[in-house]
């Protein structure tokens, strides 16, 4: 049960601070006064809207466990929701993601609105069903093999169908597989060969320069006695020039051998294999991915030559998993069954105060897919929805969907609901007002209304109304509320018969 909101800075409103009482919570107003974006503020605190407020904040006493925020029956619940650049969410002053709001949200508020007309859908109906379902741990883990199972003959289905493609074109494939390997293996190339041919190339590049500067330093050599000998007499040890002369003179003869094995080379072959090893470097990045391309173009050789053994054998593997499949899915379907009777029990209880009745809810075979074999088909008196009144179908609607909100949220929890009444006589907003008194009993309800049949009922009744651009809230007393419901029976000018009938409705 929520017992108090407040929102700071939220488009046309400044400033809200409301608090609310068990039961029955309706809000009314003009049109264009800001009801539904009040709505909207609210429902963002739960994840379900997207936040516009500066500043928004939710007090409500909890009825359920949540052992991740240390959560029991009765605490009291802070969620607080704060925009600047970004916007966070904070849950008794823990922080928490949008998503795991809306989570922990989901077992405590629904918000049920008429604008989605997607709710007597089959896969959406499905998607009830197993929830109610699920509460059966044997279902849970068939549900669970189901799926699995099914993704695994999706993904050999997508498989066999490449397969099959590549069949008709296998000879093409082939061809091209063999004309790629036979590319690589003309070049031959080895992982570290183009560096070792470039640092070659540079050695090769430097040979004149070297032998040049070489044969100037002859003189150096044939005059290195003298050197000594000037030292001798100079009494100088000179042991570290004729180290010197002799460390240069290794160097010089360690390059004549490598000039010698540089003479031998065909230096016109190695700039033709840098330059062939250079091209598979530009079309795969590198040597060693070139010859990973080679390796696969290998192995699909191989499964081109394999496709039919392939073939046969993934089609087993598929007969296999579809039996599995449809095992599986013929056991949910049993659970689903159990579930349906138990949801059509429920939408029938509440036609019954809504003028309507014999709604029937079947499960037909279709064609197996992610969801399983059945199709939920849903009919009133045995006629089907596209052919009732668009109030009937409102009616049913809202059957069904308190039905749901049964299964989805526990007791005490809360019930949002955006313009239940719009476009109805005054029959059917009578219908439904008895529908939603009995269900606050179990539930806090917090509805937008346009009928003074609803809005009579409500435990409280809120005016949002708009002056120079801003709105405001303002809970209504009995004698506002009487010009309100007046209001809204007559317009502006609210007669006599209006006010009595206003007055006829709260008593």
């Amino acid at each position: 049960m929520i017992n108090r909101v407040y929102i700071k800075d939220f488009l046309s409103f400044k400033e809200v601070d409301l608090e609310f009482e068990k039961g029955l919570v309706v809000f009314t107003g003009p049109s264009g006064a800001g009801k539904s974006i009040l709505m909207e503020a609210i429902l963002s605190l739960f994840g379900i809207k997207e936040p516009k407020a500066k500043l928004s904040e939710v007090v409500l006493e909890s009825s359920i466990i949540d052992e991740d925020f240390d959560i029991n029956i009765g605490d009291e619940i802070v969620i607080k929701e704060l925009k600047k650049e970004k916007t966070r969410y904070l849950l008794n002053n823990q922080s928490i993601s949008k998503k795991r709001l809306y989570t922990f949200s989901s077992m405590l508020i629904k918000h049920l609105s008429l604008k989605d007309k997607t709710d007597f859908e089959s896969w959406k109906l499905i998607k009830f069903l197993d929830i109610v379902s699920s509460k059966n741990s044997k279902f849970k883990k068939i549900k669970q093999e189901f799926d699995t199972t099914f993704q695994a003959l999706q993904k050999e289905k997508k498989e066999l169908n490449k397969l099959i493609e590549d069949e008709k074109k296998v000879e093409d494939l082939k061809e091209f597989a063999k004309f790629e390997i036979e590319k690589i293996e003309a070049i031959n190339p080895l992982i570290d060969e183009y560096d070792e041919l470039i640092e070659v190339k540079r050695k090769l590049s430097k040979k004149d320069k070297i032998e040049a500067a070489l044969k100037s330093l002859a003189p150096i050599f044939d005059s290195s006695h003298l050197v000594s000998n000037a030292l001798e007499l100079l009494e100088v040890d000179s042991s570290f020039f004729d180290d010197a002369i002799n460390e240069l003179n290794n160097h010089f003869e360690k390059f004549n051998d490598s000039l010698s094995e540089l003479e031998e080379l065909d230096i016109e072959n190695i700039l033709n294999r840098i330059e062939q090893l250079s091209s598979l470097q530009k079309r795969f990045g590198s040597i060693q991915q070139a010859l990973e391309y080679k390796k696969q173009k290998q192995e699909d050789l191989e499964k081109y030559e394999n496709i039919s053994f392939e073939k046969t054998k993934l089609e087993k593997r598929i007969e296999e998993l579809t039996a599995i499949v449809f095992s599986l899915s013929s056991q949910i379907s049993e659970y689903r069954k159990t579930a349906l009777i138990k949801l059509e029990n429920r939408v029938n209880h509440y036609l019954k105060f809504l003028y309507l009745s014999n709604a029937k809810i079947t499960s037909n075979k279709k064609e197996l897919d992610s969801t399983g074999i059945d199709e939920i088909i849903f009919n009133l008196n045995g006629v089907d929805l596209d052919t009732i009144s668009s109030g009937e179908f409102n009616r049913l609607r809202l059957a069904l969907l308190t039905s749901i909100s049964e299964f989805e949220i526990v007791n005490n929890g809360v019930l949002f609901l955006d313009e239940i009444d719009a476009n109805l006589s005054g029959k059917e907003s009578s219908a439904i007002a008895t529908v939603l008194s009995q269900l606050s009993k179990s539930y806090q309800i917090f509805a937008i209304s346009h009928q003074p049949q609803l809005t009579s009922s409500a435990n409280q009744h809120f005016l949002v109304d708009k002056v120079n651009g801003e709105s405001t809230v303002t809970l209504l007393n009995k004698e506002q509320r009487v010009d309100e419901i007046s209001r809204m029976i007559s317009g502006e000018d609210i007669s006599k018969e209006a006010l009595q009938f206003a007055k006829n409705l709260l008593n």
